[in-house]
């Protein structure tokens, strides 16, 4: 059996493309698919009780990101278990076996896929799916930690992009190795424990699911500060001063170029894409400018007095352009 645990939360605009993707799966065995609400107030509840899942319900203020997945794999029947969101659908009805087939040996602890944005005119064409080389599985094991810990932090966290919109684990590692307590990147610190305790980690960039946020200003700033903050905090990686020039050029190019898109969509877009490199350079700048003059404790103090939760996803309107 295949355990899906999917935290869920207002999630009512996509469960119905999400939860019949999954049951729709073609893979050896069965598949349950758990669900863990934390205070819905949509039709979310409804549109579950459609389907043939299992519900866990609880407060919305104990909703944690690591100990509500663990509570999620407690449940759980099955050999393996896979984390994943409210809001990404499988593309393929091969998903979960492209996930098992990225554990290669008894090595393997857990194996993440790939999130992609398909080229849907209400979705950012900046951020569109076009791979830039062959798609590869990639391994990483270190048996020896001290070679792990003797990589640099970029390096360390380069391997650890760890992603729980897609990925399977084993029940039996997740048993041993459950995820920490934590507000934000469980699943990025969890690579990180694997790989410290000797497990291998895969990427198999063939298991795809499309996932995609509207962001406005105050979620890209408030999303990169956070981010940002736990990179520095889990691996020691400081932002680099972000100057968005050459991106933001070559988002104007990419859009002259794509004839499907209108002149006025395509203005839209350039604001909107303006808006978001704005809100990751600001919110770098914060950071290195308070690490810099004040200090760790005060960039703590900070992340402490921000509403320190990532918003939830905005739902779209199914009209095309920006809304």
């Amino acid at each position: 059996m295949i355990s899906v645990v999917i935290p869920v939360m207002n999630g009512d605009h996509w469960l119905g493309d999400t939860i019949p993707a999954i049951l729709n799966q073609q893979v050896k065995g069965s598949i349950e698919i758990i669900t863990i609400d934390s205070g819905s107030t949509d039709k979310t509840l409804s549109i579950l009780s459609s389907y043939p899942v299992r519900l866990i319900q609880i407060k919305q203020e104990e909703f944690n990101h690591g100990l509500t997945r663990n509570l999620g794999a407690w449940n759980a029947k099955g050999k393996f278990i896979v984390m994943t969101v409210q809001d990404a659908r499988p593309l393929s009805p091969l998903w979960l076996q492209e996930l098992l087939n990225g554990f290669t040996d008894e090595t393997v602890a857990s194996v993440c896929g790939q999130q992609v944005v398909t080229h849907d005119l209400d979705k950012n064409p900046a951020e569109w799916y076009g791979p830039i080389s062959k798609p590869e599985l990639r391994k990483y094991h270190f048996p020896d930690k001290e070679v792990f810990l003797g990589l640099s932090p970029a390096e360390q966290l380069a391997i650890c992009r760890w992603d729980d919109v897609n990925a399977m684990y084993r029940s039996e590692i997740l048993m041993q190795l459950p995820f920490r307590q934590t507000d934000f990147a469980e699943d990025v610190l969890w690579a990180k424990d694997a790989l410290m305790a000797g497990q291998a980690i895969v990427y198999n960039p063939f298991a795809q699911v499309a996932h995609y946020h509207h962001e406005d200003y105050g979620y890209a700033f408030r999303r990169n500060f956070i981010v940002q903050y736990h990179f520095y905090k889990y691996f020691g990686v400081v932002p680099k001063k972000y100057i968005p020039l050459r991106r933001y050029l070559s988002i104007v190019k990419l859009l002259l170029k794509e004839k499907r898109i209108s002149y006025i969509d395509k203005i839209k877009w350039l604001k909107y894409n303006y808006q978001s490199l704005r809100a990751i350079a600001n919110s770098n700048t914060l950071i290195l400018e308070t690490l810099t003059n004040k200090g760790e404790k005060q960039l703590d103090e900070v992340y402490r007095k921000a509403e320190n939760k990532i918003p939830q996803a905005l739902k779209r309107s199914p009209e095309p352009g920006i809304n």
